[in-house]
């Protein structure tokens, strides 16, 4: 037994040896990866993270900044002063704005209630806490906040916008042009506007603000963008959309049961279809075209119905319904329908399938929304992506050119070029000209659809216009919405008839 103890004692030590190694390594392990955990959140904080906390408005660091630092200068597309600053008496930064029209773009930056608008979106760029990019960002901090603001340049024309503003004048709307090719826009108006530099300026702000709050009128809200609504018929160019590239309809489908609804309308699911607002065609079964021009309920409900709920809502998603459009501002969600039934697509049943496909229902849209809509049949059948900011100036890290940027297709050439030709009967038909009178602009072929949204009760109904010239080679296509404004020939058209011929009178034709 003497000589088994000492190799008991030196098995026990060694295993004492392995286990102390054990422990240090385990322990090793442990320390490395906590420093790897505090290097990777350290990281993710000052790199990933830095620009979204750059631009927070509740940053100390921002608001400190804001105080003090010159914003930089906000111009529109020909150079002209949208947004500037200057100091007050105290040394203090104050920010200007030209005038009320922009108010729902430029937005507003404020010592007491922040900012919004594209003040908000490029708020540390303004005022020089970042760059545009990474690493401009990274070496920019080196500078001083002075040398490293930017400006913005955009798209906007400030002589489009005000008489888009002026145009709309006491009725509560929206206006959005754009060029269909490129995606800039070049009017984006929402009424009533409000006084921005009366927001910046700490005298006046407490009452502004106020006051704006209680408007039952929410001229805080820039409707072009935020603003909700049933669209009426100018949805109908999202299902004649969705039939061509799903191979639903062509051109010349007809629906035998569309002459035999007219009189006592169409019966879906116990729930009745009229069209009672077009001249009755008799026993002629409509094409495409010519139901467009006459604007017809029936024929659209029907081709709904033969899209389907499921494939309407996945070709509207091309032309982003379902989720927020990227933009240079917040947008809303535009939808087809709310989701909540059990059939394909989301539809409780096929009367509200049927409604939506000629823009009632469950339906809702945004005016940029539909503007989109009309820019990509303008362009045949590419959507480009949306932007009102064009360039970053200045000499800070970040400056740069922001140029056009395709967003996708979402029709064939041969759909885009079917639709064109219905919309432009639908100004410049016969029977189209009763519908959109105004719409179309002298000497420039001229392509639309208007839309009465009828909202129940006893109100009058949105007034919709949608369109594009010239046809053939389109510059400009437009959307605009008048709330309560009546039918849409009757106020919404006339005023994008306008607001197009303005235009040339601007750039000229091609």
């Amino acid at each position: 037994m003497s000589s088994a103890a000492p190799g008991g004692i030196r098995g026990l030590r060694r295993r004492r040896s392995r286990a102390i190694k054990a422990n240090v390594f385990r322990t090793g392990v442990a320390v490395i990866a906590g420093f790897a955990v505090l290097a990777v959140g350290a990281g993710w904080w000052q790199v990933v993270e830095a620009e979204r906390l750059a631009t927070a408005a509740d940053n100390p660091a921002v608001i400190a900044v804001a105080r003090r630092a010159l914003r930089g200068e906000i111009v529109d597309r020909n150079g002209a002063w949208l947004a500037r600053s200057d100091r007050d008496q105290n040394g203090e930064a104050l920010r200007r704005y030209r005038d009320d029209t922009i108010s729902q773009v430029v937005g507003y930056a404020s010592r007491k209630y922040g900012t919004a608008g594209l003040e908000r979106t490029f708020n540390a760029q303004l005022l020089g806490l970042s760059g545009a990019d990474p690493l401009g960002g990274l070496a920019g901090k080196f500078l001083p906040a002075q040398d490293r603001r930017l400006g913005l340049q955009l798209s906007l024309d400030l002589r489009l916008q005000r008489a888009a503003v002026r145009g709309l004048g006491n009725d509560i709307g929206a206006v959005v042009m754009l060029d269909p090719v490129t995606g800039e826009i070049l009017a984006l108006a929402s009424t009533p506007v409000y006084d921005a530099s009366a927001i910046a300026d700490p005298a006046t702000a407490t009452r502004t603000f106020e006051a704006l709050q209680a408007d039952e009128d929410r001229p805080l809200l820039p409707r072009a963008t935020l603003g909700r609504y049933v669209p009426g018929s100018v949805f109908k160019i999202v299902t004649g959309i969705a039939g061509l590239d799903t191979g639903a309809i062509t051109p010349a489908t007809t629906f035998q049961q569309q002459p035999a609804a007219e009189e006592d309308g169409l019966l879906v699911d116990g729930f009745r279809i009229r069209d009672g607002h077009h001249p009755m065609t008799g026993d002629t079964a409509l094409d495409m075209a010519e139901a467009t021009e006459v604007s017809c309920n029936i024929w659209y409900a029907l081709a709904g119905l033969a899209i389907g709920g499921d494939r309407l809502v996945d070709e509207a998603s091309k032309l982003g319904f379902g989720s927020a459009i990227p933009f240079d501002l917040p947008t809303a969600v535009s939808s087809v329908t709310s989701g909540d039934g059990r059939m394909p697509g989301g539809f409780s049943d096929d009367a509200e399938l049927a409604s939506a496909a000629f823009g009632q229902g469950e339906t809702f849209v945004t005016p940029l929304q539909m503007a989109l809509v009309a820019a990509a049949v303008a362009n045949d059948g590419v959507l480009m992506r949306p932007h009102v900011v064009t360039a970053l100036t200045g000499d800070g890290p970040g400056a740069r050119a922001i140029g056009p940027e395709t967003w996708r297709r979402v029709m064939s050439p041969d759909d885009a070029r079917a639709l064109q030709a219905a919309m432009e009967q639908a100004v410049e038909g016969d029977l189209g000209r009763l519908f959109t009178a105004g719409a179309a602009v002298p000497g420039v072929p001229t392509a639309g659809k208007s839309g009465t949204a009828e909202l129940g009760g006893k109100g009058e109904p949105h007034s919709w216009f949608i369109g594009f010239a010239p046809v053939e080679n389109p510059q400009v296509a437009i959307a605009v919405l008048v709330e309560r404004g009546g039918r849409g020939g009757e106020r919404a058209a006339p005023l994008a008839g306008a607001l197009m011929e303005r235009y040339f009178e601007l750039y000229g034709t091609p």
